[in-house]
């Protein structure tokens, strides 16, 4: 099987060689990317970080950015008061973001005002993260909050790229489809004493972050029967389940986590467990879990900013598994984690019949896949590398 090299997503971070923090806040970026949370789906070693801060001998500028070597392009500007008042500087910008412009919605500019001399003096005309207004947190919520924001960006990127892939005739112009939302369903017990207060206090974050949060209480619609409208609703919607104490024995909230499981969205579990969970239900495994204490709900940024990493990585693995599937025969299907038996039950049901099932890497441990092996002996479980590999046995 041949396997394009070009990047679906590259990142290119730029700063002014005289701004102290730039490289800094660029590693950051670069070990984000580049982690194992992303290599795992991406292949390789993650998303491409490149940085662009020191000119060439003579220059004043950096090389400018290829914004076509990769399927899309992100070019992130750390712009300080050194940046803004360097007329060449300024200009490399602009020049930038009118290539990004009319590329359409293949490459954006992000740039990201470290002070506020950066909106003031206008250096390029996109809208800016304002890291310059966030004066009351710490460096690491600060950081968090960038990742965040850059993060759904690149989801709605990749998205686009998804949707050209799947239907030629959407343009590279559609703005309104990019504009569309994240929808985030937060899924909780209104049966013990934390579920419906920490519920309604990620709605809130999530809506104040930009995001679309489905909250049962309030959007469901008068006359529509609750459990279609939710049903429907976790199939199109990236999953928080707030684990109280409760959690595991509501029946809503069991057919909720199935319901996401079965459709591949994306899921992370906040422990929010107080005291005891006399029954753990067994089909949140295999997806991030944060901890959050139940009274202080001191950790929602971790939370929905570890849910948008796995929005981005779910269309990452979308990317590669429309390569995959390039070479690949009928009987072989995709999964976004590591398979479970819930997954091999959804299995029996698909046609045509799959007898191969490709995951993300790492391999699963010898112990795991025996067990998964008996419970589902003719369908072969690969990893994506074991997959390109050709492995057969």
């Amino acid at each position: 099987m041949t396997v394009s090299t070009k990047p679906f997503l590259a990142i290119y971070v730029a700063w002014h060689p005289s701004f102290a923090g730039g490289e800094k806040l660029a590693r950051c970026l670069f070990e984000h990317y580049r982690r194992n949370l992303y290599q795992n789906v991406a292949g390789g070693t993650g998303i491409p970080v490149l940085y662009k801060s020191t000119p060439p001998a003579g220059a004043v500028v950096p090389i400018d950015v290829d914004m076509e070597e990769a399927e899309t392009t992100a070019l992130v500007l750390l712009v300080d008061e050194n940046w803004a008042n360097s007329a060449e500087w300024v200009a490399w910008g602009r020049k930038h973001s009118d290539r990004a412009d009319a590329l359409g919605l293949r490459a954006f500019v992000f740039p990201v005002a470290v002070d506020r001399k950066a909106i003031d003096t206008g250096v390029v005309p996109e809208q800016a993260v304002r890291w310059d207004q966030w004066r009351g947190d710490t460096e690491a919520v600060k950081l968090r909050r960038i990742l965040t924001a850059l993060s759904y960006e690149f989801c709605r990127m990749l998205r686009q790229y998804l949707e050209r892939l799947q239907q030629p005739s959407v343009s590279d112009q559609d703005l309104e489809h990019y504009l569309k939302r994240v929808e985030v369903f937060v899924s909780h017990s209104k049966h013990d004493e934390h579920g419906v207060r920490i519920a309604e206090k990620i709605r809130i974050f999530v809506q104040d972050a930009g995001y679309d949060a489905f909250f049962d209480v309030i959007n469901i619609p008068l006359g529509q029967r609750f459990d279609r409208v939710l049903l429907l609703k976790v199939k199109k919607s990236a999953l928080v389940a707030v684990h109280t104490d409760s959690y595991s024995s509501r029946e809503w909230c069991r057919k909720e986590m199935i319901q996401a499981k079965k459709n591949d969205v994306p899921v992370v579990v906040a422990d929010c467990i107080s005291d005891i969970d006399e029954r753990g239900f067994p089909y949140m495994a295999n997806v991030p879990i944060v901890r959050m204490d139940p009274a202080k709900i001191d950790r929602i940024d971790v939370v929905v900013g570890r849910l948008i990493d796995e929005v981005l990585k779910d269309f990452l693995w979308k990317c590669r598994v429309k390569v995959f599937e390039a070479g690949a025969s009928t009987n072989v299907a995709f999964v976004p984690r590591p398979p479970e038996l819930i997954v091999l039950t959804e299995l029996k049901e698909m046609t045509p019949k799959r007898s191969v099932l490709v995951y993300p890497d790492p391999p699963i441990g010898a112990e795991e896949l025996e067990l998964l092996s008996k419970a589902a002996p003719d369908v072969r479980l690969l990893s994506a590398t074991e997959f390109l590999a050709g492995v057969t046995t």
